[in-house]
């Protein structure tokens, strides 16, 4: 598979096989032959909230920060913070388009940002990230452990993250009561 699924969703299939990413749902933000990166989108840490960790990060926060839930991006680099959001605030040399709509930045300016007047219109932020090797991911693929979709704001920046899995499902006008884990045979 050659395509660049940058700024796609990868949406878990039932038979996954990796408890980590049961009903997942993942913002691609990077992919090359040579690796691909993502933030799971609907695994929030528990009780973490944007902020607690700004102020145990000592983070000087201006404004009403809300009390979003940091979310566990993945098992990677699990103790520092990636921060998706929209592209109205970038930091130079830093951010990481991932599309027209969507950035990640991984920078303590970001955090200043996200507590000041200068915040993105949206964001969201997480501890870790998902990471495949080379081929790894397409390997995946073919095994059929992901469906791709594309991202939605309520995707990405919604605080449903129980109804995530099934809202991704059908916005691709698929029912997840009709998944199988294994497939039938003809």
């Amino acid at each position: 598979m050659d395509a660049d699924l940058t700024g796609k969703l990868l949406i878990a299939l039932p038979g996954i096989g990796d408890p980590r990413f049961a009903r997942s749902i993942i913002l691609v933000c990077a992919h090359s032959p040579e690796f691909a990166m993502g933030i799971v989108l609907n695994k929030p840490m528990d009780g973490l909230t944007l902020p607690q960790l700004l102020h145990q990060l000592d983070v000087p926060v201006e404004i009403d920060v809300p009390e979003d839930l940091v979310l566990d991006g993945g098992p990677v680099s699990s103790d520092r913070g990636f921060v998706l959001h929209t592209d109205d605030v970038v930091s130079e040399g830093a951010t990481l388009e991932i599309d027209g709509t969507y950035c990640m930045t991984a920078t303590r300016d970001m955090l200043h940002s996200m507590g000041s007047k200068a915040a993105p219109r949206r964001s969201v932020l997480a501890l870790g990230y998902s990471g495949w090797g080379a081929g790894q991911l397409e390997y995946e693929l073919a095994e059929n452990a992901w469906l791709i979709g594309e991202p939605e704001a309520d995707l990405v920046f919604g605080e449903s993250h129980e109804a995530k899995w099934e809202a991704a499902l059908g916005h691709m006008g698929i029912d997840s009561g009709r998944l199988q884990i294994r497939p039938g045979t003809a």
